[in-house]
């Protein structure tokens, strides 16, 4: 099989094993419609062997792990199972690794097709393939998605709850006679799916109503690191949208040239094709710079970037919106710098995301746009500076940001 190709089920009964020069460990989720789980216990893996219609098979060193799918048990309301793969050794990649997934019948073994994903370098995890119902009924496709920040970031993208191990406290001095009490154990939980420890600096209190926002209430003011999915009435938004980006001097006579652009990325963090005053067209067309605005001044958006999201190319499944000062003037000259994405049909504004508190640089990463597996876009305030007067130097840290 190749990446997207799929093939019809003959067996009711399938098991999918993937193999690599190293020990992998693999593990299934079940999904619902909207590409998430319904809970945690839809998660099987080798803390948590067996779901409904889903078990997993550890091959203890010596064979590969396996998931089977038993499609006449799986339950309704789950439309796709998906099977991972990361390497059992804490901070390895697929670099140099090529694991490859037998689908098999698993009542006589025999194979129906094989995949090994190609161009794999420093993902931590993979979404190697998927079973999935498709008018009544069950198929499998190869998919090969790569995520750069282990299983976590899988288990997160499908709805499964990661918890960030909380800080360690600093004990008060004691007596040496005095040993305080040892806290009963936690219960058993899947290590891979242990977030990195938070910074030093405490993070920023969520914002009123946290959780999945959509659009389905309307516009959405975005708090810095606050996503949004662009999701309504439980429909992906797959059309036309224009990110809109705007600024004012901040002192009244003083024109400020500041520079839209959009990089766009593969699903390795790769630099495709960045669109920007001097390239207003990339990725076929999917993506347009409505031109240069050398002062900031007038109402309304001073730049606008107009994405298709239908028509992106497939391998596009991110992208960076910044925004550089050519000229050497640095942000704290700049008032009321704010992007908004607006629906190019109706000219309905979507999201917007007004920057505060700018800093002495010249460039600044202003949101992303990632592309889930499920298909669903999620928009992402940024707000981090760069020192930067070009796009081209933007490259490199907007990656880092996806």
């Amino acid at each position: 099989m190749t990446p997207g190709s799929n093939i019809p089920l003959s067996a009711a009964r399938v098991t999918v094993d993937v193999a690599a020069p190293v020990r992998l460990d693999v593990s299934g989720l079940l999904l619902t419609a909207d590409g998430k789980v319904r809970s945690d216990d839809d998660f099987i893996f080798y803390n948590q062997p067996s779901g409904p219609g889903v078990t997993y098979r550890s091959g203890g060193g010596t064979a590969p792990d396996a998931i089977t799918v038993d499609t006449s048990a799986v339950p309704p309301g789950i439309e796709k199972i998906v099977v991972t793969a990361s390497p059992d050794a804490a901070g390895q990649t697929f670099q140099g690794i090529e694991p490859t997934a037998t689908i098999r019948n698993a009542d006589d073994n025999s194979v129906l097709a094989t995949f090994t994903p190609p161009q794999l370098g420093t993902e931590t995890a993979l979404v190697i393939v998927e079973v999935y119902l498709r008018n009544g009924a069950w198929k499998a496709r190869a998919v090969g998605q790569g995520y750069a920040n282990g299983l976590a970031g899988i288990a997160t993208d499908f709805g499964v709850t990661v918890e960030e191990p909380a800080p360690t406290p600093v004990a008060p001095p004691v007596a040496p006679t005095v040993q305080a009490p040892v806290a009963p154990p936690a219960p058993a939980v899947d290590p891979r799916l242990a977030a990195p420890p938070a910074p030093a600096a405490p993070p920023a209190p969520p914002a009123p109503g946290a959780g999945k926002i959509n659009l389905d209430k309307g516009r959405v003011s975005l708090q810095k690191n606050q996503t949004v999915s662009l999701v309504k009435g439980g429909r992906p938004l797959l059309s036309q949208v224009k990110m809109g980006l705007g600024w004012e001097p901040a002192y009244r006579g003083k024109d400020i040239d500041l520079d839209a652009s959009v990089i766009a990325y593969g699903p390795q963090r790769n630099h495709i094709d960045s669109c920007y005053f001097g390239k207003l067209s990339i990725v076929g067309g999917a993506i347009k710079h409505s031109g240069d605005n050398l002062t900031g001044e007038g109402g309304g958006d001073d730049e606008v970037i107009v994405v298709d999201l239908g028509r992106l190319p497939q391998e596009v499944t991110g992208l960076v919106f910044t925004v550089n000062s050519f000229s050497g003037q640095k942000f704290t000259e700049v008032a009321k710098a704010y992007c908004r994405l607006i629906d190019a049909a109706s000219g309905e504004e979507l999201v917007r995301f007004d920057l505060t508190n700018a800093e002495a640089q010249t460039g600044v990463m202003m949101a992303k746009l990632i592309k889930q597996f499920s298909g669903e876009w999620e928009m992402t305030a940024i707000g981090d500076f760069v020192k930067s007067r070009t796009v081209r130097g933007m490259v490199k840290p907007a990656a880092q940001a996806l």
